[in-house]
């Protein structure tokens, strides 16, 4: 058995794959007192388009810097769509590896394909063996393969001299019995090692890897603290005491496990990998975890944001990770809009105050309480908050579907009248609203507009905010107030993007918006007190 580290590969998509030296060397250190066999300090790669660390590269010139145990092999990974590309396959690896394994610190080549590349790039094991280096092969993607399609892929692989073929859970999704089952179809017509990469979106990472060894396989691969792309890999620290259990062997953990607590974990509580419910979801539905690491680092997107996202890649398929396509989630009235209700009914020739989930509405509340039992606006408040008494909230307003389901029995509760695209709501978000009192103003999302007709809109996004304006405009009001609209920090992402709904708001409706309490966004202000 060889357990392979990957840490410096498979966790630069965390930090760009910049280590500190000081780091690197520790960990070299760490590693070999572990009984680790062999390193992946990183990529090899000619794709150049910004600041990426040494671990990017992992040149021969970068390698020989380093300190190296001598109990340790040093690999490296190339992705297989840089090998298949326009360039000939021999052009390419006579850039990447450009002296042989006896002159370079390189010991092992890996190649990670997905099933439609990996016929093509079979043929570098080829050019890498005469070259002298042991070659590994990553199959990715396999666990949604049949078995037929699994048995061709060991087939071609036999007619290589490959060192060993691994297949990757890179969705998480696997479970024991699929894992042995994987195994079993690629024993049919490969007899050479194999290999195994996990991912932790299930929690099931180090129990598949020790599942693959019971099964015959002897390549495994881990992370330290299971740092790497999406919820993370198996454990190294753990997977190194299974498996010396296994050898019969001690291993010194005190060096590794003094670099985690002075650096991976800080690490990981900054950046977040780990298995978490969303990554679980991930896994169960078979959608790339990129997604959900993407999510997780974009204010933008908040929980029942994330819930509903996978809803859509669930049912449309995520398992290729496209930022068109999680762009696109976030968005979930693409049909033309339809609606019963009209706005001017409730709101033609009054004044509107829109109520927001800021601290300040909280701070000034007995102020806006006061405006409003003075002058009567017309007050909507969005989803469930309820920092103004019942009595002082005329209408509510909620437009995302999955953040309606969780808050359904809130709803029911409440006494005002629900605004909400009724029409083009789920079936399990109806069936929960029950009998409340609806009100259904239709919504359509397209690109940048900002269309308000009598009983619909068509907007730039589902925002809640997007919607209670165009409600607003709809209902011909004489002014639109808002309170409760702090903003969230000029570097935030969401500041940014409620700015631009304003933006776009006011100039194509022509209408103006005025806050009444304090707020970042660069829309005309006043004082509720002065009012």
């Amino acid at each position: 058995m060889l357990i392979l580290d990957c840490t410096l590969r498979d966790g630069g998509y965390y930090n760009s794959w910049n280590f500190p030296a000081n780091v690197v060397a520790d960990y070299l250190n760490a590693m070999s007192a572990a009984k680790v066999d062999i390193v992946e300090l990183g990529l090899r790669s000619l794709k150049n388009s910004e600041f990426k660390g040494a671990s990017a590269y992992t040149t021969d010139e970068y390698i020989s810097s380093l300190n190296v145990p001598e109990s340790l092999d040093v690999a490296v990974m190339v992705n297989a769509s840089e090998l298949v590309g326009k360039t000939p396959l021999d052009e390419t690896l006579s850039i990447l590896f450009p002296n042989d394994s006896n002159s370079s610190p390189v010991k092992v080549v890996r190649i990670a394909c997905h099933v439609h590349e990996f016929e093509s790039a079979l043929p570098a094991a080829t050019l890498l063996k005469d070259k002298g280096f042991k070659v590994g092969f990553n199959l990715m993607q396999v666990a949604d393969r049949s078995q037929h399609e699994v048995e061709n892929l060991a087939k071609a692989a036999s007619e290589y001299d490959i060192d060993a073929l691994y297949f990757a859970d890179s969705m998480g999704s696997m479970d024991p019995a699929q894992c042995k089952t994987i195994i079993t179809w690629l024993q049919k017509y490969w007899d050479g090692a194999i290999g195994i990469h996990t991912h932790d979106n299930m929690g099931k990472a180090l129990q598949n890897t020790l599942t693959a060894i019971d099964a015959g396989v002897t390549w495994l691969d881990a992370t330290v603290t299971g740092m790497g792309r999406g919820p993370g890999n198996a454990r190294t620290e753990e997977l190194a005491i299974e498996v010396s259990s296994l050898k019969g062997e001690q291993v010194n953990l005190v060096p590794l496990l003094s670099l985690i607590k002075s650096y991976f974990q800080p690490l990981k509580n900054e950046c977040g990998w780990g298995s978490n419910p969303y990554y679980y979801l991930s896994g169960k539905y078979g959608i790339h975890p990129t997604f959900v690491q993407e999510m997780l680092s974009d204010p933008r997107f908040d929980e029942e944001d994330i819930l509903a996202t996978l809803e859509h890649l669930r049912i449309e398929g995520g398992s290729k990770f496209s930022h068109d396509t999680l762009d696109a989630t976030r968005n979930f009235y693409a049909n033309p809009p339809k609606g019963s209700w009209e706005p001017k009914t409730a709101l033609s020739g009054k004044d509107v105050l829109i109520l927001g989930a800021g601290q300040g509405l909280t701070e000034h509340s007995a102020a806006v309480q006061s405006y409003i039992d003075k002058y009567k606006p017309v007050v909507i408040a969005m989803n469930t908050q309820s920092v103004l008494t019942e009595d002082k909230i005329d209408l509510r307003i909620a437009s995302h579907p999955v953040r309606l389901l969780a808050d359904c029995e809130k709803h029911a509760k409440l006494p005002q009248p629900l605004i909400v695209p009724r029409d083009a709501l789920p079936a399990d978000v109806l069936e929960s609203l029950g009998d409340k009192h609806c009100l259904n103003f239709g919504l359509q999302v397209s690109g940048n507009e900002f269309i308000v007709n009598p009983a619909d809109a068509v907007l730039p996004n589902s925002l809640v905010i997007s919607y209670a304006l165009a409600v607003a405009a709809s209902g011909n009001c004489n002014q639109i107030y808002l309170a409760g609209f702090d903003g969230f920090g000029a570097s935030d992402n969401r500041t940014q993007e409620m700015q631009k709904v304003f933006n776009l708001f006011t100039e194509k409706t022509g209408l103006s918006l005025i806050s009444i309490t304090n707020s970042t966004y660069d829309i005309p202000s006043l004082s509720v007190y002065g009012l």
